[in-house]
Order: structure tokens, then sequence, then C-alpha cells
């Protein structure tokens, strides 16, 4: 993206039909019948200095409302320490703005929560720099047009973001993350939801499971595991490495005889972590369609996440819902907090449980 697009303020007077330059202020103060120095001092409210009458006060502002009147963000950026802008960044090859996408929810939470605290927002992505995880210096540079940044992305790049928090600009992560050291960031509590899921799946009489994620350090990832984990301990079954399958490329490792020899061995439930692209849950349902099973008769699903928008048709997967939106809002409180230098501190935001029709007891409780 060559320009980052911003989102107009509601409650902004219209400029005047025909208009196709933005007024100045020199235009103001000769509508106004003022100097410039005035018209500067009123439309920054500023009450030292010169004493201005209430009549040429009021004068003023008519005169800027008349002839559609905006300070320009970047003057106003050179006039004061900050601009009401909060940058949003996007780890993504194009701005994820169709509702379908999972980031969505996330900037609808983002948007309703700057609106609420007077904020505009400057939205940005690493497409000029190759796409996605991509963004360099000079991507990410640009950010500091804004008062503060919230960065969207499973892979961010760690020194370029350990750059802008040592320079003591506004950073907050969308998502839990280790590094770098300082990063502020809200996030979902992955591992008591992933923990309830195993317990609805334990109390079903399943006694083995099998999670089934991508190969990749993401934290979201690691929570999601963490909390499987602890819910196989919690319910006094089996863990340790043989219940966790790792691919990098989950459509071409889970293959259907992979999925049989499970079965064989007594796996009764099968568990997807939710990443952006899906992949894990993909693979799980291909794998066993193509295995001739009829679930949850067979054998239970579970997505530790929501389903992906193109799949949402299908029967309710087993699983939790990500509050998205209330975790855009929250980033916004967390960075609105730091841009104004105050301590920002933002709880871990619960995720709600979701029966779904994908699970049902083991085969051995049906009678075969």
């Amino acid at each position: 993206m060559e320009e980052p697009r911003k989102r107009a303020r509601p409650g902004r007077s219209p400029a005047p039909a025909g208009r196709t330059a933005r007024p100045r202020q020199a235009e103001v103060a000769r509508h106004a019948g003022v100097s410039q120095a005035t018209v500067s001092l009123v439309l920054a409210d500023k009450r030292e200095g010169p004493a201005i009458s209430e009549e040429t006060r009021q004068r003023v502002l008519e005169a800027a409302r008349s002839l559609g009147y905006v300070p320009d963000p970047a003057a106003r950026r050179l006039a004061a320490a900050r601009n009401n802008l909060l940058g949003v960044f996007s780890f993504t090859a194009t701005f994820p703005t169709e509702v379908q996408h999972s980031y969505y929810p996330f900037l609808v939470g983002v948007e309703r929560e700057a609106a609420e605290r007077g904020y505009d927002l400057v939205l940005f992505t690493g497409s000029s720099t190759g796409g996605a995880g991509a963004a360099g210096p000079e991507a990410l540079g640009r950010v500091r047009l804004a008062d503060g940044c919230l960065f969207l992305g499973r892979h961010a790049p760690v020194q370029e973001l350990a750059r802008l928090v040592a320079d003591g600009f506004p950073v907050v992560h969308l998502g839990r993350r280790d590094d770098p050291e300082g990063l502020h960031w809200v996030g979902a509590d992955y591992v008591s939801a992933a923990h309830e899921v195993v317990g609805h799946l334990a109390a079903l009489g399943h006694r083995r499971m099998v999670l089934i994620r991508e190969d990749d350090e993401a934290p979201a990832s690691t929570d999601r595991e963490h909390g499987f984990l602890k819910g196989l301990e919690t319910a006094g079954l089996p863990g340790g490495p043989e219940t966790v399958f790792r691919s990098a490329d989950p459509a071409r490792d889970l293959t259907p005889e992979r999925l049989r020899g499970w079965l064989a061995d007594g796996v009764t439930a099968f568990v997807a972590e939710e990443t952006d692209t899906g992949a894990a849950w993909r693979a799980l349902l291909r794998a066993a369609a193509d295995a001739g099973l009829d679930c949850p008769r067979d054998a239970s699903l579970a997505l530790l996440g929501s389903p992906p928008a193109d799949l949402a048709d299908g029967p309710e997967p087993t699983g939790f819902d990500i509050p998205r939106t209330r975790l855009g809002a929250a980033a916004v409180r967390m960075l609105a907090a730091l841009v104004a230098g105050e301590e920002a501190t933002e709880p871990l935001v619960a995720c709600a449980f979701r029966p779904g029709a994908t699970s049902g007891p083991p085969p051995a409780v049906h009678g075969h």
C-alpha cells in the first residue's frame, strides 16, 4: 500500500460545494477580518498570550465552520506532541477489510473504540515491502505518522518492533507476545479455553485425543497446546508428545491413512487449532471425509477457535469463540493509555465455549 488511508472523523463540517483545496488559516483570517496569528490562537484554544475577546473568538470559529476548515494533521503534529491519529499495521499483503477475514472483527472493535475516544485511524500493511511478514525498517517507520500503533499478525518482525519500543514509541500487539521485551499486548485466554474443550470431550467419555496444529512457535499456538495438555492432565488422561501432531503443511501430512491409524490405536477425538489460514481444521475435515468417517458417530472433532468463513455453512464445530471485537477495543484502550503516558494494563479476555455439533460419546459408548 503506497499511501495510508485515514478514516474521516464524524462531526466535521463539510467543505463548501465546489471547493477542491483545503481552506487555510490565512483564508479563515481574511474571512473573519483578523490576523492569522489570532486564528491560530483561537483554533488551538490557547488562552495564554494576547487577550482575545469572546466576540472575536466566535467570529473566527464561525468563519472556520463556514469555510469547512479542518486542521492539517501534519501541521498539528509539528505544533503539538500528539495529533489524535492511531495506526493499525497488518502483516498481510492487503489490509483485511473483507467481512469474511478472521481479522475483520478485530477491526470493528478497534474502529468503535477509537471513534469513542476521538481518534482517527491510519491503516498500514507490509505490502510495499513484499507482503505478509516482510515489513522492514522503511515500512514500520511509516507508523510514526501516528501517535501510536496497533499491530496485527501471527508473525511480526521482532527486531523492528524492538526498535519502536526502544525509541519509546507507543506500540500494542494484538495477541500475546513474549518478545521483544517491553512490548505491550492484549490477548485472549486460549489456555483456559482449550482446557475447557478437553474437559468437555473427557466428560463425553473420550480417553485418547490428538491435537493437530501448525509447526511454528506462535504464542497463540503454544497457548492452545498448553491448555490442551493441561486439560488432559486435569482429566487424568495420557499426554505427552504423541498426543500433539505438528505439521508445516497439514493438508499434505494429515492423510486418511494417518487418521485411521490413530483410530486403530484407540484415539476417538481430534482437536485442531485455529489460525488465520485455518489449515489444521481444513486438513482434519478433509482427512475425515476421505477416510469415510461419520462424525461425531465414528470420531469427535473440535476446533480451538472459530471456523473459517467459507466453512461456516457446515456443522458448527465444538470449540470456543474468540472475542475479537472486545480484543480490538481493549487494544485501543491500552494504546490510548500509552499515548497519554499512563499505566497500561488489560486482563486476558475470556473465550466463550461452543458446544457445537461435531462431538459426542466415543464409538464404544454408542455400542459399536
